[in-house]
């Protein structure tokens, strides 16, 4: 079992992004209105959770997202910048689970909750390759 003994309830981490034409919702294929796109909002959360703990994780590990779950209530335009935040707020054994939230400097965009493992990253890497099969 990985040592965590440096993760805390109540750690906290935030991601930002500028909306740009690649991030909104026509080009990641989630709709035609030219808004932040909610699969980029996910991704922003996701990187808030990852700048909370990947620092205190030990060698040769690192979390991987597991569940997401969100509401996007509020679109973005473009050229605003968007930033998220995660809180950590339970660890049950290498299962972390966080609340996550989006705003874009104007409102809350997005909030819910998100859940990543920790995993031994060789060990991970290996069962990946594994499953990918030889190659041609």
């Amino acid at each position: 079992m990985a040592d965590l003994s440096k993760l805390r309830v109540g750690l906290e981490g935030s991601a930002r992004t500028v909306v740009t034409p690649g991030r909104m919702a026509p080009a990641m294929g989630s709709g035609g209105a030219p808004v932040f796109a909610s699969p980029s909002m996910i991704a922003l959360m996701e990187g808030a959770a990852v700048d909370c703990v990947e620092s205190l994780l030990p060698d040769d590990h690192q979390s991987l997202g597991t569940h997401l779950d969100v509401h996007h209530i509020a679109a973005t335009p473009e050229g605003l910048t968007v930033t998220a935040r995660a809180r950590l707020t339970a660890i049950d054994g290498r299962k972390l689970t966080f609340s996550v939230e989006a705003h874009d400097g104007v409102e809350t965009i997005g909030k819910g909750t998100h859940v990543r493992v920790v995993v031994d990253t060789p060990r991970f890497m290996s069962r990946l390759a594994q499953k990918a099969g030889p190659k041609a």
